[in-house]
């Protein structure tokens, strides 16, 4: 009994003299000294901590009204990287890692997450962050296939989240190219041409011991079961398509993408996409209800072709230029994020802009993978009589996965 009001007399004591010391607070806690006052804080997490994901998280640790407070990832090696550059950055060991993205999304202090995950999982995440209330970045191809991007755009409305896509080439690398063709420096637009890679195909790596640190059941999470391969785990998964549309979508995101805002065809989609057939279609074509086509390749980026000329081809200080629609704030797509967390408007490559740039490519891919023309309604988002290829607008989830 003695030790016990001894340990509560002790306890009564120092309370007193917490109450009679004076209190400090530290300035960056009010906002003083360039530090971003609590209330004007976005509280982010990362999910998803590969090369990709880790270096779009350092681009927002660039902003000071970020407090990237955890990351995440199946990959122990990953996360700890991800942790080591967060807690460097704000000299303290306050990030938490952790394995399973919906152990973050539970947390109630998050506003918003990163997503820089494989392709497979993006529509998956995005879909239950935005349940779970927070705001969402994802990194591009937005989505795996047609109807997830579809699912995607369907949760950020309803739940009223801001969702922007991470195609930051649209304007850090074409950013004056559009507005210059959006302001009359080719004439009407007939014709553009845009370069990226080859789509996916099957998967046939070799099988390999799944090392410590490895969550393989949950990195693979609704694709098909494979073996092990480290391949996977080194960004080399966009080949295989079960996880990603290939380079067709990866870079395909960031050059239709381009092109579609250019032209103004960003809301919508084409309505024939014809593939290479040896004989009289020489490239992949999208033609469009204006009439205007797209193709894959004749460039090693995108050409421009008009009634009154083509760009490149003409020297951009001699030409209009007309604002950027729809770019808001500062720091390029990051910043133009950051600054709709806090308006609530929607962002310069919102998701359903983002999601009708890589459908452009999944119907590519479509149309490739079984050889022959697709009719498409890009208003009703669906092919016109072809069952098959429309069974690929969409994929099966592995075990309980479900986009809910």
């Amino acid at each position: 009994m003695k030790k016990i009001l001894a340990t509560r007399r002790h306890f009564l004591v120092g309370a007193t003299a917490g109450l009679t010391a004076p209190l400090y607070i530290p300035s960056s806690a009010l906002g003083r000294d360039g530090h971003t006052a609590p209330s004007e804080r976005i509280v982010m997490a990362t999910i998803g901590t590969g090369d990709r994901g880790t270096g779009d998280m350092k681009s927002f640790l660039g902003f000071r009204q970020v407090q990237m407070v955890a990351v995440c990832d199946p990959v122990t090696t990953h996360r700890r990287n991800a942790q080591e550059v967060v807690n460097q950055h704000y000299g303290s060991q306050d990030c938490r890692d952790y394995n399973d993205f919906r152990e973050v999304l539970e947390r109630s202090d998050i506003d918003a997450v990163l997503i820089g995950t494989p392709d497979h999982w993006h529509a998956l995440i995005t879909i239950a962050a935005c349940n779970a209330g927070k705001d969402v970045f994802c990194e591009k191809p937005e989505s795996l296939t047609v109807r997830q991007g579809r699912a995607m755009v369907d949760a950020a409305r309803m739940n009223g989240r801001i969702v922007s896509g991470g195609s930051q080439r649209v304007i850090g690398d074409y950013g004056d190219i559009p507005r210059l063709v959006r302001g009359g420096a080719i004439g009407d637009v007939k014709e553009v041409f845009a370069s990226c890679g080859e789509p996916s195909g099957e998967c046939y790596l070799p099988t390999e011991k799944i090392p410590a640190g490895v969550d393989w059941d949950l990195w693979l999470g609704p694709a098909p079961w494979r073996p092990f391969n480290s391949t996977l785990l080194k960004g080399q998964f966009r080949p295989y398509r079960d996880y990603s549309g290939g380079s067709m979508t990866d870079w395909g995101a960031h050059r239709f993408g381009a092109a579609l805002f250019a032209t103004g065809l960003h809301r919508t989609g084409p309505v024939e996409i014809i593939p290479p057939n040896g004989d009289d279609v020489e490239r992949l074509t999208y033609v469009f209800e204006n009439g205007t086509r797209m193709f894959r390749g004749g460039t090693d980026n995108i050409l421009y072709r008009g009634t009154e000329g083509e760009i490149p081809g003409i020297h951009p200080s001699l030409l209009t230029r007309v604002d950027m629609e729809g770019y808001k704030g500062s720091g390029g797509i990051y910043g133009d994020f950051l600054h709709c967390l806090k308006t609530r408007e929607l962002p310069f490559r919102d998701i359903e802009i983002a999601h009708r740039a890589v459908s452009v490519c999944h119907l590519g891919n479509i149309a490739y993978w079984l050889g022959r023309p697709l009719k498409w309604n890009p208003v009703t988002e669906e092919i016109i009589g072809d069952p098959e290829a429309s069974r690929w607008l969409d994929r099966p989830m592995r075990g309980s996965w479900a986009l809910s």
